[in-house]
């Protein structure tokens, strides 16, 4: 498919669709379900549906492209041994992690909630990364399954834009991944959260990464998929 160049703040994002992977950040039922974990912190999950359509869109163009994707979960184990106390103790005991709630344990794998919601439902051979944290480098094997496909780009995308994305950004810049951001495809439960993590993203020259939309990155590469069948013509 060739190097494809992609509008994006601050400056245009260049990519190799053979080293590139979507990242698809906690899609999950508890949290943008009414009912789950979201509502019971007293979120309106409502805006974090918006960034549905999108991730369908990325996940089309990342599929007609053959690009690596990976779906993230956080949550974990029944006995919560890896959930540390200060996590577990932030919310009352009615509403923490491993209550009960109307689509099971919160954030416990396993439980309804913690699935994906069916919109974004992976494929057969798309792999589910279950992490304990915010970031999706910590205490996963993501990192090797990317450097063993020899990954340098990844297209992040999910939620919440200031907590989960945002952290694996963070981590995958440190790693030395050059990373891109469809906003319209990240959501936060506050409004200015997502807007001012997104200019975070994007501040000093590119920070963490720069920012688009899954429109551009899909009008690139069906711009790109459009030459490939000229050329094979």
């Amino acid at each position: 498919m060739g190097r494809l160049v992609i509008p994006a703040q601050p400056a245009p994002f260049a990519l190799e669709p053979e080293r590139t992977a979507l990242l698809m950040i906690d899609m999950q039922r508890d949290f943008l379900e009414p009912g789950g974990f979201g509502t019971a912190l007293g979120n309106d999950v409502s805006r974090l549906r918006t960034a549905i359509a999108p991730c369908q869109s990325l996940l089309d163009t990342a599929r007609e492209a053959g690009l690596f994707i990976i779906h993230t979960r956080e949550g974990h184990r029944a006995d919560l041994s890896d959930a540390p106390p200060a996590k577990l103790e932030r919310s009352s005991p009615d509403k923490r992690i491993g209550a009960c709630g109307p689509m099971g344990r919160i954030l416990v794998r396993g439980e309804p909630g913690h699935d994906i919601i069916a919109e974004l439902a992976p494929l057969s051979g798309e792999p589910v990364v279950d992490k304990p944290g915010k970031g999706a480098f910590y205490q996963t094997d993501i990192d090797l399954m990317l450097r063993n496909r020899g990954i340098t780009f990844l297209i992040v995308a999910g939620v919440t834009t200031e907590v989960c994305v945002h952290t694996t950004i963070r981590e995958a810049n440190d790693r030395g991944y050059r990373c891109l951001v469809p906003g319209d495809a990240c959501a936060s439960y506050v409004p200015e959260f997502h807007e001012v993590g997104l200019r975070m993203i994007a501040a000093q020259g590119g920070i963490f990464g720069c920012v688009t939309t899954s429109a551009e990155i899909g009008a690139a590469f069906v711009a790109a998929l459009v030459r490939m069948e000229r050329a094979e013509a």
